[in-house]
């Protein structure tokens, strides 16, 4: 996605395909059409580009899921509708959530992307949001957050409050550098990434809860996301609940019928 040359290989594709809930048939069909297209100099992201309108043409549902990482990068450029995006996973996981939240340090007052709770918990999230798929979280993000979540704690502790954070949670849309996952597992930050921790990556928990954004459905044109975003339309479930946000921004009721029916196929496929 990034326009990067790499090395040809099938299994990468293979793979992410098969995330994407694709049938091994549509796979065996794609990777078989692209590897008689391959040319020298083609570019990763030709090869997504190639394999998403196939996906497109033959199962929309797949192609959606196939695009979510693009779908994000879509949610910019401001970042903050990445932080509803947020929110809307830790509500989907049982969560009470608050978006822009202003927590006093002892230093400063400092503005909390999110701060979620559930039972014990209440955690100071960070949702940091990157326009390019290339651009890493670094250890100075890492420090950040956590220097943070400690000016807080120690404003609560010369308080001798009762009601703490119990930890800090760095998600990010994009990958962590290996200095900035290796500082936050020595400090005890939580940590999600596109591809971190193995099991319960970002785009592991959508797919668990669902949580699809909006921008990665094949029957909006790119204003209609943005007009969607603007009104604070964020997942793709908000549209199939209530299509009445999609007659707010002036799509018809064809395309209307067009745009809920794969969102519900989606979640079926998932």
């Amino acid at each position: 996605m990034t326009g990067e040359r790499e090395n040809w290989d099938r299994t990468k594709l293979e793979r992410s395909l098969r995330f994407a809930k694709a049938s091994d048939e549509l796979i065996r069909e794609i990777v078989l059409h692209i590897e008689k297209d391959l040319h020298d100099g083609m570019r990763t992201v030709d090869i997504y580009e190639h394999a998403f309108n196939l996906l497109k043409k033959y199962h929309r549902p797949a192609a959606a899921e196939y695009s979510i990482k693009r779908a994000i990068l879509q949610l910019g450029p401001s970042g903050f509708p990445f932080e509803r995006f947020v929110a809307h996973i830790l509500e989907a996981q049982g969560y009470s959530t608050r978006v822009g939240v202003m927590v006093s340090g002892v230093c400063v007052t400092h503005e909390v992307d999110v701060v979620a709770e559930k039972k014990d918990e209440r955690i100071l999230v960070e949702a940091k949001f990157h326009n390019s798929a290339s651009i890493k979280s670094d250890v100075k993000v890492a420090l950040y957050v956590h220097a943070r979540f400690q000016d807080i704690q120690k404003r609560l502790d010369l308080e001798e409050q009762t009601e703490r954070y119990t930890h800090a949670w760095l998600i990010t849309n994009t990958e962590f550098t290996s200095q900035a996952i290796q500082y936050g597992s020595c400090v005890g930050l939580a940590m999600t990434g596109w591809n971190y921790p193995k099991g319960h990556t970002l785009q592991d928990l959508i797919q668990a809860t669902q949580t699809h954004p909006v921008t990665c459905m094949t029957t909006l044109s790119d204003k209609q996301k943005i007009d969607l975003l603007n009104h604070g339309t964020v997942l793709v479930r908000e549209v199939v609940d209530d299509s009445s946000r999609l007659a707010k921004i002036g799509i018809g009721k064809q395309q209307i019928a067009s745009i809920v029916s794969e969102g519900k196929a989606l979640f079926k496929a998932a």
